[in-house]
């Protein structure tokens, strides 16, 4: 049993991967083409509960991914045109920060991004709820965009929360910082300890894809 567990500081030396293959050491390793660079993947042990309690690892922000396409599909399916252009940009460098710094089509003038809305201490939003971002660490978002989100959930019925992430930023934010001329927003599913064994709920879901529609 290791004691001081809890104490230990998460670093490259003292967290490992464990490969489930018969290796010994480097050479083996090699053997099997695992080399510097490779991914490292993660069971995400994905589970939907009858309660409708979505668990799983990565949901910031493959569940904002699948909302995407879901609109994407409300549209086909129910042969509806917007009243106005709509891209779906789905980045894969959100993380790393440069996001939607640069591919950004000189006709938008406004940027929604649909991310994750963060569930915990101080906070409004729940796992049931959409979240509306009004500020987060790249300072507050525009102001005419978070009054007209708001104001659609009013409308619209539909469960929101409107919260404040000083830890937080978004491909909004990047694109922003990119030299985008646009507007910009932040909504998404509440999502219960991002970068852990992640939680949100099918109303969350749903509620997120309800602003969307109603808002676009």
């Amino acid at each position: 049993m290791n004691g001081e567990y809890n104490d230990k500081k998460r670093s490259f030396d003292t967290i490992e991967a464990v490969i489930d293959e018969n290796v010994k050491n480097a050479e083996d390793t090699e053997r099997l083409g695992i080399e510097t660079g490779c991914f490292v993947c993660v069971e995400p042990r994905t589970r939907i509960t009858e309660t409708g309690y979505i668990k799983s690892r990565f949901l910031d922000d493959k569940l904002s991914a699948a909302i995407l396409l879901g609109y994407a599909k409300y549209l086909k399916d129910n042969n509806i045109t917007p009243s106005r252009k709509v891209y779906e940009h789905i980045t894969v460098f959100e993380e790393v920060g440069h996001g939607a710094s640069a591919p950004i089509a000189d006709e938008v003038t406004e940027l929604l991004s649909v991310d994750m809305g963060c569930v915990g201490e101080g906070l409004k939003c729940t796992e049931r709820q959409v979240s509306i971002c009004v500020k987060d660490s790249a300072g507050p978002y525009h102001y005419d965009v978070v009054k007209k989100l708001v104001s659609t959930a009013k409308e619209n019925k539909i469960d929101y929360a409107a919260d404040i992430y000083p830890h937080y930023a978004s491909d909004a934010d990047a694109a922003i910082s990119g030299g985008a001329d646009a507007k910009h927003g932040l909504i998404g599913p509440g999502v219960y300890a991002s970068h852990g064994y992640e939680r949100s709920h099918r109303d969350g879901v749903e509620n997120t894809l309800k602003l969307i529609a109603a808002y676009v």
